[in-house]
């Protein structure tokens, strides 16, 4: 494999990005494998957290159009797609004016994706799954290679579910933790002070680079991993993860992907790490984590393993121990009515995820006074 274009997206411009953006390695990383397999990218969590800022840094890095969108409910198609030629429609035709406009990014970032209205939403899904975009009689073929969008809750309504489900990778971002904070302010002023946006050379990647390592994830040999594949994705549905037939399929690009990333043709179960990115409900991230890095770690010695493999997912101790004792709160008196079944089974899982989140503390202290904690609470629960 040619491994010049991966070396030029590592060097620069996944590399630059991590050493601005503290604590969004995963991100990062995430955002690469997204538009190397030409696969959409949902990141959750609260605002000010750099989500937009990081994706339109990347389309920066490789000379990409991008686009860029906060949606209301009150949004209307025209904001997004581009209004009608009056012009044209003065002819009797009907025509979009799509300069600068979404039809026109390759790489597209939809702020608070589930404010997207009906008129919206159906050509949303259209423009994610077909690359297309139609109005009338006119279609127009889009560039898009990736789309990214965020917001600080999960769909609810079934009508969006269908949206959501066109974002095959989903991330968590969280505001970093306290020991992390000296570093953040000091990389965030520097951010506010610099004088250009990145600096693009003779040597930097471009889309048409993204397009080629996509033509390669087509000759990355899946054969090796296919039996243990098949494994995991029924022990993902068996944690209650809801992998469809189609996004099990279209996962195995994510997998191809992840082996172009490594400069490699053949893929190994190093390359499964992209399935802790595939959960429904943020109860599920703890589980489905734990579940992928057992399953990574039955081999060990993987050749050229991708980077994020074993990697443990960034953990705030602190965040876990406000969340168990939420938890604990929760308890009643003990002359109190007991939980019904329901609240009941809800808070054991939730319980369970943290403790599961908890066996990714670094701290070695921490971890064992998280998990204890969480046994603790589960056996009185019990």
């Amino acid at each position: 494999m040619n491994n010049d274009a991966v070396d030029r997206l590592h060097r620069r411009v996944c590399q630059p990005l991590k050493n601005q953006f503290v604590g969004r390695d995963e991100v990062i990383d995430l955002i690469a494998l997204a538009v190397v397999a030409g696969e959409h990218l949902f990141l959750f969590g609260p605002p000010g957290t750099a989500k937009s800022l990081l994706v339109r840094r990347f389309a920066l890095g490789v000379h990409c159009p991008y686009f860029e969108y906060m949606l209301t409910r009150f949004s209307e198609p025209n904001e997004l797609f581009g209004p009608v030629d009056l012009a044209r429609l003065r002819e009797g035709k009907i025509a979009t004016v799509t300069t600068g406009m979404l039809p026109e990014a390759e790489f597209a970032f939809l702020d608070e994706l589930f404010n997207a209205n009906s008129a919206i939403l159906n050509n949303l899904l259209t423009i994610l799954n077909e690359r297309t975009f139609r109005r009338g009689a006119e279609v127009h073929h889009l560039p898009l290679i990736s789309a990214f969008a965020a917001s600080n809750h999960l769909p609810e309504e079934e009508t969006l579910q269908a949206l959501f489900d066109r974002f095959l990778l989903r991330a968590r971002v969280d505001s970093l933790g306290r020991e992390q904070l000296p570093q953040l302010l000091a990389a965030g002023w520097n951010l506010e002070n610099s004088t250009s946006s990145g600096e693009i050379t003779a040597d930097s990647p471009t889309a048409a680079d993204l397009r080629a390592l996509g033509k390669k994830t087509r000759q990355v040999d899946l054969a090796p991993v296919m039996e243990a594949y098949a494994d995991t994705v029924i022990k993902i549905r068996d944690i209650g993860v809801a992998l469809s037939d189609r996004r099990a399929i279209k996962m195995l690009k994510l997998v191809a992907a992840s082996a172009v990333l490594a400069n490699r043709t053949l893929a190994n179960r190093s390359d499964f790490w992209v399935f802790r990115y595939v959960w429904d409900r943020a109860e599920q991230i703890g589980p489905l984590g734990s579940l992928i890095s057992g399953i990574i770690n039955q081999e060990p010695e993987a050749q050229s393993p991708h980077p994020r493999a074993f990697g443990a997912a960034r953990v705030d101790p602190e965040a876990l121990a406000r969340e168990l004792g939420q938890c604990q709160n929760q308890l009643p008196a003990q002359q109190g009515p007991a939980l019904k079944l329901v609240e009941l089974a809800r808070l054991i899982e939730k319980v369970q995820s943290i403790s599961d989140r908890a066996a990714w503390v670094s701290d070695e202290v921490s971890r064992k006074h998280l998990l204890q904690s969480a046994q603790v609470l589960l056996d009185r629960l019990r």
